[in-house]
C-alpha cells in the first residue's frame, strides 16, 4: 500500500505529454477521431511499460507487448464481431488462460500478457467505425511513436553530464595515500609521496544513446562500495541483495536487442567491459561480507572512483589499494587492478547470460507456476467477460454500448506478478472513484474536443509519476481513458465505470480465492525449485575448482538472479489473504537458506582461487546448509538436497 518514493522522471513526463495528446489532436486534425483513440490507447499502454531503464531495454519492454496488443485487438475485434455471447467468452477464456500462462516467464512477458488481453477485450466490447486492418496498424503506430520518442529523445543527465564524473588518465596507479610498500603490503602508513596530480577533467558531453546503460553499470560499483561499507554489520544481507539487483538491472540494459549480435561501437565495448570488471569485484565483497569482518573505509574508495569514472565516462585514474591481509582483500585487490586496466583499454567480454531456449520458455508456461498463472488470470477474466455480457445483452448499460471496462479492469487485478490481490483491489476501487469523479467535473467545465484534448494530454504527463502507486495510476487512467471515449463519441459514464469497477472487484475477490484444480502456491514453488538448481550448478561448479572463471561468474550471475526473483514472489504471496498465503508457507525459511548457500558458494570460490583449498569453516558452514536446506525443503514441496 505503500507509495515508491524517488525523483520525478522528467525524460518519462516530457515523453508522456507528447504522446497521447498529440497524437489525439492529430488525429482529429484529420478527421480520423476514432483512429487517434485507438493510437492514444496504445501509446497510454505503451507510457505504463515505459520504465527508467536503458533505450535497448526499453526496445523489449514497450516494443512486445505492444505487439501482442495488436494481436489481441486483432482477435477481439473480429470475435465481437462475428461470435455470440457464449463463443465469445470461451473465446476469450481461452485468451486469458494464454495470456496468464505466459505471465509466468518474466515481467516483460507479464505486460505481454496483460496487454493481449486489455486490448482483446477493448477490441471486442468497443466497437469502432473504421475496418480491422485500419485500427491495427492505429494502435501499432500509436506505441511505435512513444517507443521513438524514448530512442530518439535525450534525458538530461546525458546533456549536462555528471558532476561526479572521475578524473584522471593513464592505467591502474595505486593512490599514493593508501598504496602499501612494495616489501610490507600490510602496513597500514600512508607513503609520503606526494599525491600524484589529477589530469584535466573529461569531457562530460556524453553520447545520450548509452546514458541508461551507464547509469545501470554505475551504480553495480556504487552497490559494491555499499556492500565493503557494510561488511561485519547487520545491513550486510540487505546491501547485497542490493547489489543483486543493481547487476540485474545492468545485466538487462547491456543484453537488450541491437542490430548487430556483438557490440558495434567503441563506447558500447567499452561499457560491456566495464560491466564485466564489476562481478570479480562484487564476488570479493560479497566474500568479505560472509567472513562478517569490517574492512578499512578505504577498501570502497576504489569501487567508488570508477562508478564516478563511468558516469563521467573518464579513465580510471588512481585508486586506492586495499591491505592484502586475507585471500578476500587479495581478490580485492586483484579485481581493482583488473578493473582500472578495464577502464584504461576494456574489451567487450561476455556479459555472462544465457539465453533460454524454446523448450525451457514452454516448460515454464506448462509448469506448476504457469498453469497456476493461467488458471486465475484466465477463470477471473472468463468470468468479468460473461458477466459484461449478461449485462450488455440485458440492455443494463443504457445509453453506453462498450462493454470492454469489466473485463479490462479484472485484468490489471488478476495477475499474480502485479502484487497482493487485495490491496490491488482496495487500490483500484479508490482510484476508479477518483478519477470518475474528477473526470465528471472535468467534463462539465471543459470544451469539447479541445480541452479533452488536453486533458489527455495532462494525464499522459501524469503516467510515468502515478506509476509509483496503483490508486493514483489508477486514478490517472480512468480520466485519460474516460476522456478518450468521449472523444471517440460515447456519453459521459463516470458513474457506470464506479458500478462496473465495483462489480470486477467483487468478481476477483471470490473467483481468484475459488479452490481450483492442482496444488496452490506453485508460482512460489516453481521459483524456489529454479533458485536450488541453479544453486546446485554454481556449488558444483565451485567445487570442481574449474578454471572457467566466466563460467563461474555466469552461474553466479543466476543463482542469484533467480533467487531474487523466488524472494519477490514469496514477499507477493507472504501479502495476500490467509486462504492464499498458507500454501507458500514457509518458503521464506527456504530462499533465507539458499541465500546463505550461495554466499557461502562465493566465499568458497575466492578462497579457493587463493589458497587452493577450502578451510574447515567452509566446509562445515556448506554440510549445515545442505541439512538444514533438506530438512525445510519438503515443506513448501517435493523434497530435494543439494549433493
Amino acid at each position: 500500500m505503500r507509495a515508491q518514493r524517488g525523483p520525478v522522471p522528467w525524460a518519462a513526463v516530457t515523453r508522456g505529454a507528447l504522446a497521447a495528446g498529440p497524437l489525439l489532436l492529430a488525429a482529429l486534425l484529420a478527421g480520423r477521431a476514432s483512429l487517434g483513440v485507438v493510437a492514444a490507447i496504445a501509446a497510454m499502454l505503451a507510457g505504463i511499460n515505459d520504465r527508467p531503464g536503458s533505450r535497448r531495454t526499453s526496445v523489449r519492454r514497450i516494443g512486445v507487448p505492444a505487439l501482442a496488443g495488436a494481436v489481441g485487438l486483432l482477435v477481439g475485434s473480429y470475435a465481437g464481431a462475428h461470435l455470440g455471447a457464449f463463443a465469445l467468452t470461451l473465446v476469450l477464456t481461452g485468451l486469458g488462460l494464454v495470456g496468464g500462462g505466459i505471465s509466468a516467464i518474466g515481467p516483460v512477458a507479464s505486460g505481454t500478457g496483460t496487454q493481449l488481453l486489455v486490448t482483446s477485450a477493448v477490441g471486442a466490447g468497443m466497437p469502432l467505425p473504421d475496418p480491422v486492418w485500419q485500427t491495427v496498424p492505429a494502435f501499432l503506430a500509436g506505441a511505435g511513436w512513444l517507443l521513438a520518442l524514448r530512442l530518439l529523445l535525450p534525458t538530461p543527465v546525458s546533456r549536462t553530464g555528471d558532476p561526479r564524473a572521475g578524473r584522471g588518465r593513464g592505467p591502474y596507479r595505486p593512490d599514493s595515500r593508501f598504496a602499501p610498500r612494495p616489501d610490507k603490503r600490510s602496513d597500514p602508513r600512508p607513503d609520503p609521496r606526494p599525491e600524484p596530480r589529477p589530469g584535466p577533467r573529461p569531457d562530460v558531453r556524453l553520447d545520450f544513446r548509452f546514458d541508461g546503460e551507464r547509469a545501470a553499470v554505475a551504480e553495480v560499483y556504487e552497490a559494491v562500495a555499499a556492500l565493503l561499507d557494510a561488511a561485519g554489520t547487520e545491513h550486510a544481507g540487505a546491501r547485497r541483495a542490493a547489489l543483486t539487483a543493481a547487476l540485474d538491472h545492468a545485466q538487462d540494459a547491456l543484453a537488450g536487442p541491437r542490430l548487430r549480435r556483438h557490440p558495434s561501437s567503441a563506447a558500447e565495448r567499452r561499457l560491456h567491459a566495464q560491466y564485466a570488471a564489476a562481478l570479480p569485484l562484487g564476488e570479493a565483497a560479497t566474500a568479505l561480507a560472509w567472513a562478517e569482518r569490517t574492512v578499512p573505509k578505504r577498501a570502497a574508495e576504489g569501487p567508488r572512483r570508477l562508478a564516478a569514472a563511468v558516469r563521467g565516462n573518464s579513465l580510471a585514474g588512481p585508486l586506492p589499494a586495499p591491505a592484502r591481509t586475507d585471500p578476500a582483500l587479495r581478490a580485492l585487490d586483484a579485481a581493482l587492478l583488473h578493473a582500472a586496466e578495464v577502464f584504461d583499454r576494456g574489451r567487450a567480454p561476455d556479459l555472462h547470460t544465457r539465453r533460454r531456449s524454446v523448450a525451457a520458455l514452454v516448460r515454464t508456461v506448462l509448469g506448476a507456476g504457469g498453469r497456476e498463472y493461467a488458471l486465475r488470470a484466465g477463470l477471473c477474466f472468463g468470468a468479468a467477460v460473461a458477466t459484461a455480457q449478461a449485462l450488455h445483452h440485458g440492455h443494463w448499460y443504457g445509453a453506453h454500448q462498450h462493454w470492454y471496462w469489466l473485463p479490462a479492469t479484472a485484468v490489471f487485478l488478476v495477475k499474480p506478478d502485479l502484487g497482493p490481490l487485495v490491496s490491488r483491489v482496495l487500490c483500484r476501487a479508490a482510484g476508479t472513484v477518483l478519477g470518475a469523479l474528477l473526470f465528471a467535473g472535468s467534463a462539465a467545465v471543459l470544451p469539447r474536443p479541445e480541452g479533452l484534448v488536453v486533458l489527455v494530454a495532462v494525464c499522459g504527463a501524469l503516467v510515468p509519476v502515478a506509476a509509483r502507486h496503483f490508486a493514483a495510476q489508477t486514478t490517472v487512467v480512468t480520466v485519460l481513458v474516460l476522456a478518450l471515449v468521449m472523444v471517440g463519441g460515447e456519453p459521459q459514464a463516470s458513474a457506470g465505470r464506479i458500478g462496473e469497477t465495483l462489480l470486477a472487484c467483487a468478481i476477483v475477490l471470490i473467483v481468484g480465492h475459488l479452490p481450483v484444480p492442482g496444488q496452490r502456491g506453485g508460482g512460489v514453488r516453481a521459483r524456489i525449485d529454479a533458485a536450488d538448481a541453479a544453486a546446485h550448478a554454481y556449488l558444483v561448479h565451485v567445487l570442481g575448482e574449474s578454471d572457467d572463471r566466466a563460467a563461474r561468474w555466469t552461474l553466479r550471475r543466476e543463482a542469484y538472479r533467480t533467487l531474487a526473483e523466488a524472494r519477490a514472489a514469496i514477499a507477493r504471496a507472504a501479502a495476500e489473504l490467509p486462504a492464499l498465503a498458507r500454501h507458500s508457507a514457509g518458503a521464506d525459511e527456504v530462499a533465507a537458506v539458499l541465500e546463505r548457500l550461495i554466499d557461502t558458494t562465493t566465499a568458497c570460490a575466492v578462497h579457493l582461487d587463493d589458497t587452493g583449498r577450502l578451510t574447515p569453516r567452509h566446509t562445515e558452514r556448506l554440510a549445515a546448509l545442505r541439512d538444514e536446506l533438506a530438512t525445510r525443503r519438503g515443506r513448501v514441496g517435493r523434497s530435494r538436497t543439494l549433493a
